[in-house]
């Protein structure tokens, strides 16, 4: 048996994740309650790390002038087919232009307009240029005094005593061995999930991908392990993109004013709506009517124009740059052909994630959630993510004031000892490799639960198929082996995102009908159902995906169950 090292730290809050939402609720926790110490554990290093690593080139959720924080909360309801918490949504819209003002203070730049104001891109969001966006939030806090930041630590699951998550344990890459947190309360801002379907490429280039690849949902699956309430996992989030690179498509259709169009130079939006995903879902009808492909119309725009979406792709993906130069198809000769994405569970795009209460605290006491991870709040992208950091971060520090800061943590080591020691080994231990698992796990959501392949429609026939393949692989992915702890963190990652089908599966198979086309087609119930506009929530219990069914105007304190 492999002898494995085993260190301790402590804080009085642990915050597991360091985009965007980890990094706000950290400096938060340091400019306002400097007595408290905080640990920052991130899988990477908060410098390069999340869906802000490459930067980007907009705030998409901002106030301007004119329109009101209801205004915003309105907009994300009606594009979210009311399936939403808009106590939540309210509560984050009035905190976006705050938190705008503090990035800018810290060094963030915003483009303005000759007269000063800030320059938009429609009348929810503004340019930046954002390419530094995540250094600039990682300077902010590492130069909080009393927070520390644990980097290249991947966080495997919670720790849970005396009825509350009291921290957290995980690998330390670099080090190779395990990390026991504890803390009096925990704040999860993990990132979505990725990688859950076949994508858009295959092989090598499998993680030229909309969403980041290295977000594996473990913030989900550690809550479903604990027992945590999770919500609306069937809202999925499929990106509407530039063919071949998955870059942004709202950079050109806001930036230029560039329609949708298909292959006849028509153009066809307008009757399938403009929500988010009847975006995406009308290029799918498009195509399937013969009259694909499709593409955004730019030919026609000028030099100056063609030029600015240059440059704006370069803060955030200077894929579609390169293209545009290397292949000579310059967007104001030639239309930028479109594409839709795999699907993604992503609670900054949509209401996926733990069912939460007004100040971001989980079904779990001593759990707070923000960012991606946090249910009922879609369309907060960064901002958002930025506003949930503080109020979790606030509410976590009024918590830890009445939590007890010891306890008796020498019998989870050997529990934490013998599940790592379960999957240490050697690689030709194990008759099959992570990758191998991976790839059958892709295959068969991509098939049987709504994937590009099947555009992304499915049924409850297709549904207990995956459900089975689901099954199995989980079974067969306790018999993996890695030689080292790189290996071991690629056995916990394909872990949390079987875990993630599990439960998306399930989530699925629960709302019987078609809110959203595209994000959720479900081909045995092509329409909306009144009896279907609630929350379709689920718990982990005994290996086995529990959904609960909650109102619409429920919170989180009325829906305990």
């Amino acid at each position: 048996m492999i002898t494995v090292n085993v260190r301790e730290e402590k804080a009085d809050v642990l915050i597991i994740g360091g985009g965007a939402a980890g990094c706000y609720a950290a400096i938060t926790l340091g400019e306002e309650h400097p007595g408290l110490s905080v640990l920052l554990v991130d899988k990477a290093n908060i410098k390069r790390s999340g869906c802000l690593a490459a930067g980007v080139n907009a705030l998409n959720a901002y106030i301007t002038q004119g329109h009101t924080p209801k205004d915003y909360a309105d907009y994300a309801k009606e594009d979210a087919a009311g399936i939403v918490r808009e106590d939540l949504l309210l509560s984050m819209s009035e905190g976006l232009n705050e938190v705008t003002a503090k990035l800018e203070k810290l060094g963030l730049v915003i483009q303005k307009n000759p007269d000063g104001s800030y320059a938009s891109r429609g009348w929810r969001n503004i340019k930046i240029n954002g390419e530094n966006i995540k250094p600039i939030l990682a300077r902010a806090v590492l130069d909080q005094s009393n927070v520390k930041v644990r980097n290249h630590i991947n966080v495997v699951d919670y720790i849970a005593a005396d009825g509350q998550i009291r921290g957290a344990w995980g690998i330390d890459l670099r080090k190779e061995e395990i990390v026991l947190f504890t803390a009096r309360a925990v704040i999860c801002a993990t990132g979505g999930a990725a990688g859950l379907y076949q994508p858009n490429h295959p092989g090598t280039s499998r993680h030229k991908m909309w969403y980041s690849p290295f977000n594996t949902g473990a913030g989900y699956a550690m809550g479903l392990r604990a027992g945590a309430e999770m919500t609306t996992f069937e809202m999925r989030f499929i990106a509407l993109r530039c063919k071949g690179t998955i870059a942004p498509t709202g950079t050109i259709a806001q930036g230029v004013g560039a329609p949708q169009v298909n292959s006849r130079g028509k153009a066809y939006q307008a009757k399938y709506g403009n929500t988010t995903a009847e975006r995406l879902w009308a290029v799918v009808k498009e195509n399937l009517a013969g009259h694909g492909p499709c593409y955004l119309s730019t030919h026609g725009i000028s030099l100056e124009q063609a030029a600015a979406l240059e440059r704006a792709y370069l803060n955030m993906a200077p894929a579609q740059t390169l293209f545009w130069r290397e292949s000579g198809l310059n967007p104001s000769e030639f239309d930028v052909e479109i594409e839709g994405s795999e699907p993604y569970v992503v609670g900054g795009h949509t209401a996926s994630g733990y069912w939460i209460g007004a100040d971001r605290s989980t079904t779990l006491p001593g759990l707070f959630a923000a960012g991606d991870v946090a249910g009922g709040c879609p369309q907060k992208y960064v901002t958002g993510s930025f506003v949930e950091g503080e109020i979790a971060a606030q509410s976590a520090a009024k918590f830890a004031e009445g939590v007890a800061p010891n306890f008796d943590s020498a019998w989870i080591k050997e529990k934490i000892i013998r599940q790592v020691q379960q999957f240490l080994g050697q690689d030709n231990d194990s008759p099959y490799t992570v990758e191998s698992l991976e790839e059958a796990m892709q295959q068969a959501m991509d098939e049987y639960a709504g994937g590009i392949k099947t555009y992304y429609a499915y049924s409850e026939s297709s549904l207990k198929i995956a459900r089975k393949h689901i099954e199995r692989l989980t079974q067969l992915s306790e018999e993996l082996k890695a030689k080292d702890f790189y290996g071991l963190l690629k056995i916990f990652e394909l872990r949390e995102r079987l875990l993630v089908c599990q439960a998306l599966i399930e989530h699925l198979a629960a709302r019987k009908e078609t809110r959203w086309h595209a994000f959720a087609e479900h081909l045995d119930y092509p329409e909306r159902r009144e009896d279907y506009k609630v929350f379709i929530n689920s718990k982990l219990e005994q290996g086995k995906i529990r959904i609960i069914r909650r109102p619409l105007a429920a919170g989180k304190e009325e829906a305990v169950v």
